[in-house]
Formats: structure tokens, sequence, C-alpha cells
């Protein structure tokens, strides 16, 4: 059986249903036809992200690179660690 590929318009326009409660999922997972699961994981997708939408643009645009001064600090510090493993693991292997 072949995969479908849902739009995000279809899967947004699924999770606002569930959210509304007029159908129970199982009906909402006959009447589009797609697991109850994936509505399941669609709505905790939205829910996770709507705030986003409320956001101004200038304290998205802070926190995204408030994040990625984070993970470059972290791919930093990562990077040092190999290095210090790789001179270690030489000493032991000798």
């Amino acid at each position: 059986m072949q995969r479908k590929n849902h739009s995000a318009e279809f899967k947004a326009k699924v999770a606002l249903m569930s959210l509304k409660e007029d159908m129970t999922l199982s009906q909402l997972a006959s009447k589009y036809e797609v697991h109850p699961t994936m509505i399941t994981k669609w709505r905790k997708h939205l829910l996770a992200n709507v705030m986003g939408v409320f956001l101004k643009k200038s304290e998205n645009g802070a926190n995204k690179e408030k994040l990625a001064d984070e993970l470059y600090k972290q791919i930093g510090q990562l990077k040092v660690e190999n290095e210090w493993l790789k001179k270690k693991f030489d000493l032991v292997i000798r």
C-alpha cells in the first residue's frame, strides 16, 4: 500500500477540526481516510507551534538568533571534546 502525502493545508484543517470536538477522532479519521494516530500527531504539532503565529517578527527573529548562537556554542564544545577524545584514543592504542 502506497503512503499518502497530505498537504500542510489538509493537515491543518483536520487538526483544527479535531480541536473543535464536534466529531470524535474516529469519525474524523473515517471522514478524511487517515489513521487516528496521524490526526493526533498533527494536532500535537499544531498546538506546539501555534505560539509562533502570535510572535512579533522581531521576537521571532531574536529567538531564532538566540537558538542559533546556542547551537554554534554547542558545536564548538563538541568539536573540542571530539578532538580531546581522538587524542586520548591515540594514546590508548599505542
